[in-house]
């Protein structure tokens, strides 16, 4: 894929491999994300890359519309910066949006951008 593409591959949507993140990943927060990630070990192809998923808690956004605004700019904010990444491992990866106020692009985008920086941390000390 392209540099800056965000594939469906790329995106986390198995119910097996998102019980196994939450349940086996290591995890950390840093503000607005709380962060859960682990090495993908033969869950996909080493063509496919890292993948990721985005939640947001009805709890804090009763309205669909902010929850999808704020899964949106984070998904964009990931594509634009996922070169930050190292292309190995592969790494799964979900951000959920711990924060009750919905942050500007530009805010979210540096804030994703420190997350990112600190994931090859966090994946080495769980494996």
């Amino acid at each position: 894929m392209g540099k800056y593409s965000l594939s469906k591959s790329e995106r986390l949507h198995r119910e097996k491999h998102i019980q196994e993140l939450f349940a086996k990943g290591s995890s950390f927060y840093l503000f607005p994300f709380k962060v859960y990630v682990m090495p993908s070990v033969g869950q996909h192809g080493p063509d496919i890359g890292h993948q990721i998923m985005v939640s947001v808690s009805t709890r804090n956004f009763k309205k669909a519309v902010d929850r999808n605004l704020i899964k949106r700019r984070t998904r964009e904010a990931y594509r634009l910066q996922k070169s930050v990444l190292p292309s190995q491992p592969n790494l799964t990866a979900a951000f959920v949006y711990a924060h009750k106020e919905i942050l500007p692009f530009e805010e979210l985008k540096s804030r994703l951008l420190s997350v990112l920086k600190k994931i090859p941390k966090a994946a080495h000390n769980r494996s």
